[in-house]
Order: structure tokens, then sequence, then C-alpha cells
């Protein structure tokens, strides 16, 4: 081979690097488009009080008694309930702790009772002030559990909807709990 092939060789790759560079030009004169003169998006945000029209608000909710809940709740749904809880507890006499502390006959039990298991501060603190799991209590801990007792190790965000949260109840109740009496209106 002489050196006039490996010119060629030479000659064509400049030639498509070339060529690349041409092309390229060419594409960002036809798809440019003009840069904003202040980078960034403009957000239109109405003031309280301002703006064209207020939407309907939504008719409150109309709140149940836990009394009434709890008359109406279903053993046999809460135990379905309680299915999202197993994760992380029992509820069996004498069960093991998990994550959670075991669930047995939690109703009318001393706040931070179970023994063997590593409460949080936050429920410490509720227990040396004589807080006991109560109907009203559990109900407001099983809805949102760090807005009733911040500083506390459970991570489940909550049972939303009452019906459930009296299910679940009426389910720990029958777990070694049905001598406490139920809530009266």
């Amino acid at each position: 081979m002489d050196t006039f092939f490996y010119n060629k060789i030479a000659g064509a790759v400049l030639f498509s690097v070339l060529m690349v560079m041409v092309v390229r030009l060419f594409a960002g004169f036809i798809y440019s488009s003009p840069l904003p003169d202040k980078p960034g998006y403009k957000v239109e945000v109405a003031q309280a009080g301002q703006g064209e029209e207020k939407p309907e608000q939504a008719a409150p909710e109309e709140v149940v008694s836990l009394a009434a809940l709890m008359a109406a709740a279903d053993v046999e749904r809460g135990a379905k309930v309680a299915r999202t809880c197993a994760a992380c507890h029992t509820f069996n006499s004498g069960g093991a702790n998990k994550i959670g502390p075991n669930l047995f006959a939690v109703l009318g039990k001393k706040m931070g009772g179970v023994a063997g298991f590593s409460y949080s501060d936050a429920l410490l603190k509720m227990a040396s002030e004589g807080g006991t799991w109560g109907y009203e209590e559990l109900a407001a801990f099983l809805a949102k559990p760090k807005q009733f007792m911040p500083g506390t190790k459970m991570t489940f965000p909550g049972v939303k909807k009452p019906k459930d949260r009296a299910d679940l109840l009426a389910y720990l109740r029958s777990l070694g709990s049905s001598s406490v009496p139920l809530p009266e209106e």
C-alpha cells in the first residue's frame, strides 16, 4: 500500500467531520429558539381575598360520634382492617412484639404497658401522665398517629375512614378487652 491510500482515508475522515459540523450549524439556525430576557417561568398566584370567583366550598362533613360508630361497628370488618396492622403488630394473647407492641387487650391498658417493648419518648411521656388506651385515645391515635402524639415512632399514616377506625376498635375490643364498656353519647 502506498501513501496515497492513507491520504484518501484521512481525507474521508476529515470530510465526514466537516460535514457533521456543517449540518449541526445549519440545524442550529433552522431549529433555534430565542432565549428569554429573564430565565424562569412566571407563575400567577392569586392573593387571599382576590381572584375572579371563589370556588364553592364543600359542605362540612357530618360528624358522627364515636359512640354511634361503635354501636354499628363490625368485628369481622375490623379484623380485615387489622391486616394492615399485622405487618408491625401481633394480636394474640402473649404474642411477641414485632416492630410495634402486641395489641392483645390493649383497650383500657396503660399506655406503654407492654413489657419488653422500647417505646418512644413521646409515648412514655403520655404514660407518665397517666395515659390509658381508651376508645377516644385509640381513635385519635389511629386517625393520625403523628398528630395525636408528636414524636411517636409509629410511621403508619393512619386509618382515614371513621367507620374503619370504629370497626378496628371493635375488633381490638374483642381481643381480651370486652370488659371495657363501650363509649356513651
